[in-house]
């Protein structure tokens, strides 16, 4: 916890009730998103946070799912790298060849949406103080990890509440009464389908970051993905079990680095 520069009261973000299906970071691993939207509970609309293809062996799959359900989508940076619109010299040799390879497999259509997606921050409408982004609101590449990473956004953020992808990290940072804490959903197993509720409190600012799908780094190798509540003021977190050997089998079958299959098992 940081104690950071006074800013002006986080606006009421309340305007339209909606539940949203927050979703991001699926890296090509259709067997962690089919498993996600089989217990996603019901919700008016989708936001995609980005990072739909790289490091899995589903490109085409997870890119046409993503497509029709529709909803917003937000470019992330895998994303950019695989559609051609950057290049793989800033990715480490792994995550470089696995766009790569996802670039060579998808169809000529897939590319071209992937190439049209817009960049973050985008709102939804009758939410206008919320705002969704793939890395920071400023910089779509850039990882918000850290209380340092969270102080700067947050006294910054015309937004009240804005939720980010990138890290593979479910969680959030919230700025209240001139402090910024972390906040850590608490599940208690790790091979069930889980929630942890989050109530936003109406005088705090939020960055929320649904978690990984496809590829979790937090340790919990069960896939992550989030549903927003606004009238409510409720986001859940949510951890689901997916079928992990066919997703790792895929990425073997497909001569990718063994690395991309073993560390799904550790959500590393």
């Amino acid at each position: 916890m940081g104690k950071v520069p006074r800013r002006k009261s986080c606006a009421r973000f309340i305007i339209q009730p909606l539940r949203i299906l927050l979703l991001s970071d699926i890296h090509s691993n259709l067997e962690a998103l089919e498993a996600c939207l089989a217990v996603a509970p019901a919700h008016h609309t989708v936001v995609n946070l980005g990072d739909i293809v790289g490091y899995g062996a589903s490109p085409n799959e997870v890119t046409e799912r993503a497509l029709r359900l529709g909803g917003m989508v937000v470019r992330g940076n895998h994303d950019k790298v695989v559609a051609g619109i950057d290049s793989a010299e800033s990715f480490n040799p792994i995550a470089g060849i696995a766009a790569l390879w996802n670039r060579q497999q998808l169809t000529p259509e897939h590319l071209d949406w992937l190439r049209g997606l817009p960049k973050g921050p985008e709102v939804v409408s009758g939410l206008p103080a919320v705002q969704f982004v793939h890395g920071a609101p400023d910089d779509e590449d850039r990882y918000l990890v850290s209380l340092d990473d969270a102080t700067q956004e947050l006294v910054a953020a015309s937004a009240t509440v804005t939720f980010f992808g990138h890290t593979h990290m479910q969680g959030a940072f919230l700025l209240r009464n001139g402090f910024v804490e972390d906040v850590v959903p608490e599940y208690s197993t790790v091979g069930k389908n889980e929630t942890w509720e989050l109530p936003l409190e109406m005088e705090a600012c939020y960055l929320i970051n649904p978690g990984s799908i496809g590829q979790p780094r937090d340790g919990d190798w069960r896939a992550a993905f989030a549903t927003f509540d606004s009238e409510r003021r409720v986001v859940s977190f949510h951890r689901v079990p997916y079928d992990l050997r066919s997703a790792q089998e895929k990425i073997f079958a497909a001569n990718l680095p063994s690395r991309l299959a073993t560390r799904l098992a550790a959500g590393r």
